[in-house]
């Protein structure tokens, strides 16, 4: 009788640690298929963010020189009308990321700085010149240069790179949706994230 109760309790013991041991691979299996698939998803929403605007610019240019003092001088000016294609984008391919699986979080340690590009069409009119101070190269290359610095101006103060940050803001909560119905937290620098990821961002 005593062996019979020995085998018993021995028999239960040895399924209780078996039980115990597949329960705790299961648990293991899943938090890595959690793991995996966060990491997945993030490389699905890793994507080019292009926000587009168009800005018209007319640039007057004007140069004097000296030929035998102030009295005489050689001019030449030119009328430009520029008309750009400028783009604000956010390579999100280039996210940085960090997966814990121990403490169940996905933190965001880096996003990239938006990249501006102009693309500028220039028309010339009114393009004159004296014959002693004629139309050059270096002309050209100064009233590229001065109309796309005008350019940057007139996209910093537009609301161009608060409506590409706002789309950036709609792709990143994906993350905290994600997270959060797999029961992670999601945290950006040293910061926990919740659903409003507005506060982590300066307004533009």
């Amino acid at each position: 009788m005593k062996k019979i109760l020995f085998g018993s309790v021995l028999t239960l013991a040895v399924l209780f640690v078996l039980r115990s041991c597949w329960e705790d691979r299961k648990a293991e299996s899943i938090l890595r298929e959690n793991s995996m698939l966060i990491e997945q998803q993030i490389r699905n929403v890793s994507k080019l963010i292009v926000t587009e605007g168009h800005f018209a610019e007319v640039y007057n240019y004007r140069d004097s020189q000296e030929l035998f003092g102030p009295l005489i001088t050689a001019d030449k000016k030119a009328l430009v009308v520029v008309n750009a294609e400028v783009t604000v984008a956010y390579d999100l391919g280039q996210i940085d990321f960090e997966v814990d699986e121990a403490t169940k979080t996905l933190r965001i340690v880096g996003i990239p700085d938006p990249e501006i590009k102009i693309a500028p069409d220039f028309e010339y009119y009114d393009v004159s010149a004296d014959y002693l101070n004629p139309f050059t190269a270096s002309d050209y290359n100064r009233i590229k240069k001065n109309v796309n610095a005008s350019l940057m101006e007139k996209v910093e103060t537009s609301n161009l790179k608060s409506n590409a940050q706002n789309r950036l803001i709609s792709e990143l909560s994906k993350f905290y949706v994600l997270t959060n119905s797999m029961g992670w937290t999601l945290w950006y620098g040293n910061r926990p994230v919740n659903h409003n990821w507005t506060e982590l961002f300066p307004a533009e």
